[in-house]
């Protein structure tokens, strides 16, 4: 059973940062690609950044390129989201996803942890 499990979300001022974290287990994690997906309030789910299985390849939503990098590391199961010059529109949920077919058909979905950036 693949289980994804995030961290590091939390309350931060605009222009502050937080790293997400999320552990994947069940299933061979390098097989995956993997990215981080946010729901905002009011607005349609967007994948904020992607990361290949090998992580040689990322991408970002235009919103928060420049600002958010997404890394991983195969030998701890693990990707990451540096989230760096925060906006109170960066405020949502953000999940951490994966899988082996092209986004968004993903199968796998971590439960979500809560960005909030004050003004």
């Amino acid at each position: 059973q693949v289980q994804l499990v995030e961290s590091g979300g939390g309350l931060v001022q605009a222009g502050g940062s937080l790293r997400l974290s999320c552990i994947f287990s069940g299933r061979t994690f390098s097989a995956y690609a993997m990215g981080w997906v946010r729901q905002s309030p009011g607005k349609e789910r967007e994948i904020a950044a992607r990361i290949s299985s090998t992580g040689g390849s990322t991408s970002y939503a235009d919103s928060v390129k420049g600002r958010f990098t997404i890394s991983r590391d195969n030998a701890k199961n693990t990707v990451y989201l540096q989230m760096s010059s925060l906006k109170p529109e960066d405020t949502g949920v953000y999940y951490c996803a994966g899988g082996d077919r092209p986004w968004p058909r993903w199968d796998y979905w971590g439960q979500g942890t809560q960005v909030t950036v004050s003004s």
